[in-house]
């Protein structure tokens, strides 16, 4: 039985990094460095490997995703029966989005990376690769949309968090739990997705600024009304609570939505943005009202996302609350 072609694309990361003369690590390796340190994986699939850039996570940009999903559905396209991301930790909830929004295929996409260096002890590298290919590989893992497997877990683009700065079981999905974990040499999906959003159009215009705000105790709001001067095309509220801003920020909400989208999210860890509970000057029904548009299940960081690549594309009203609306 011939064995699954597995892509390997390294953007680099803590998994790349090595010990430099100041004593500090910085991204070195690639790809095909970090394969040759994984035993076994050339038993489980054909590895190609792939290094565009070598940055750590925190310098990745959006059009550099975009980037990487042109890649994946060419090699797609070109016979590659999965693909394996490797990047920093710090972003990867954010990037494994993107790739969940964008990428056109059905072939497994599964990002991972790892919280310890290779020269570190315990380093986590070599185990989070071996595991991300075996899911990449697995038939299973066609049509769930892109995954992130760290710590032997498998986890969905839409949910997962990186929920600590150092332990190897760093990322969580607390809305919804992994959907399965990687024992025994192969992956075991115990839940799927129902009505996964389609992947939106791929958005080719130029990048949209979208400002990202969070409220606090006794913010006046000031902020908000610098964004549209500032070069924003849109903005993404944390709001406390279930969406909640404080009552002299509402009027500035009015103001906003003439001139850019507002979009409600929570500045909580977990759980929906409410759309019709509290309805005080300043709650998520005031505001709806106002015009803003409810980020539903996504997180700040995700909604922000999700509205940056639609504004490319100079979406109407309607088009904008669709596609929030399909996280509700």
């Amino acid at each position: 039985m011939s064995r699954p072609k597995i892509l390997l694309v390294s953007l680099g990361g803590t998994i790349t990094m090595t010990r430099n003369s100041a004593g500090g690590i910085t991204p070195t390796l690639s790809a095909a460095d970090l394969a040759r340190a994984v035993s076994g994986i050339d038993a489980i699939a054909e590895i190609e490997t792939v290094s565009p850039m070598t940055v750590p996570g925190a310098s990745l940009s959006i059009d550099n995703i975009l980037a990487v999903a042109t890649l994946i559905d060419k090699r797609v396209a070109d016979g590659v029966d999965g693909i394996v991301v490797i990047q920093g930790t710090d972003t990867i909830e954010e990037t494994a989005f993107v790739l969940d929004l964008v990428v056109q295929s059905e072939r497994p996409v599964v990002v991972t990376g790892a919280m310890r260096a290779p020269q570190a002890p315990g380093a986590d590298g070599p185990a989070n690769l071996l595991a991300a290919v075996l899911v990449a590989a697995a038939p299973d893992a066609r049509g769930v949309g892109a995954l992130v497997v760290l710590n032997d877990e498998i986890h969905a683009a839409r949910f997962v968090q990186k929920s600590h700065t150092a332990l190897p079981s760093a990322f969580t999905s607390p809305l919804a739990g992994p959907l399965g974990l990687v024992a025994e040499g192969r992956p075991r999906f115990r839940f799927r997705l129902v009505n996964r959003p389609r992947p939106i159009p791929f958005a080719s215009g130029a990048d949209a600024p979208v400002a990202l705000i969070r409220m606090g105790l006794g913010d006046d709001g000031r902020m908000l009304r610098q964004l549209h001067c500032l070069g924003y095309r849109g903005v993404v509220l944390e709001g406390m609570g279930a969406g909640h801003v404080p009552a002299i920020v509402a009027p500035i909400i009015s103001e906003l939505v003439a001139s850019m989208p507002v979009v409600l999210a929570t500045r909580v860890h977990t759980g929906p943005a409410f759309r019709s509970t509290y309805a005080f000057p300043g709650s998520e029904i005031d505001l709806i009202q106002r015009g803003a548009i409810p980020a539903g299940d996504l997180s700040s960081l995700k909604a922000r996302l999700l509205l940056s690549l639609l504004l490319r594309s100079d979406p109407d009203r309607h088009t904008l609350e669709e596609a929030f609306g399909a996280y509700a």
